[in-house]
């Protein structure tokens, strides 16, 4: 009998966004029941204990889903979990709204100016998921 393994998918949000979070987990679990999603509930990117506790968390899952908003510019804690994702090489979407996904790179932290963000709709979050599964 052949064992399965759940993938595990870290959703990477900032604090103001937990809304969308759940927005998206919602639209994870309807569509991909087998995959378990993870995040920080709490951002203290002044400590290092939760630094490091977040470095095992987003290195212990298969894939990265950062919602990207406008709270993003100023979110240390989500910034550090994306610069986790980044240097774990992890496969990672960023994903936002058109206002997001028209905004110039320069308005962006340096760490994400030079990523793509994606609009958020289903298409695009079950591609990568897809991606994911395989």
């Amino acid at each position: 009998m052949e064992e399965t393994t759940t993938k595990q998918l870290f959703i990477s949000f900032a604090l103001k966004d937990a809304e969308l979070r759940d927005q998206l987990i919602e639209q994870i679990n309807k569509e991909s029941p087998e995959l378990t999603c993870v995040f920080m509930p709490e951002k203290r990117s002044w400590e290092s204990a939760w630094k490091e506790e977040c470095k095992e968390k987003v290195r212990g899952c298969d894939g990265v889903i950062g919602i990207i908003s406008t709270n993003t510019m100023r979110a240390d804690g989500q910034l550090w979990e994306l610069r986790c994702a980044f240097e774990a090489k992890l496969k990672i979407m960023l994903i936002g709204d058109d206002e997001i996904c028209e905004m110039p790179a320069k308005k962006f932290p340096d760490l994400l100016r030079d990523e793509d963000i994606l609009l958020w709709n289903s298409s695009n979050v079950s591609m990568f998921i897809g991606k994911l599964l395989r």
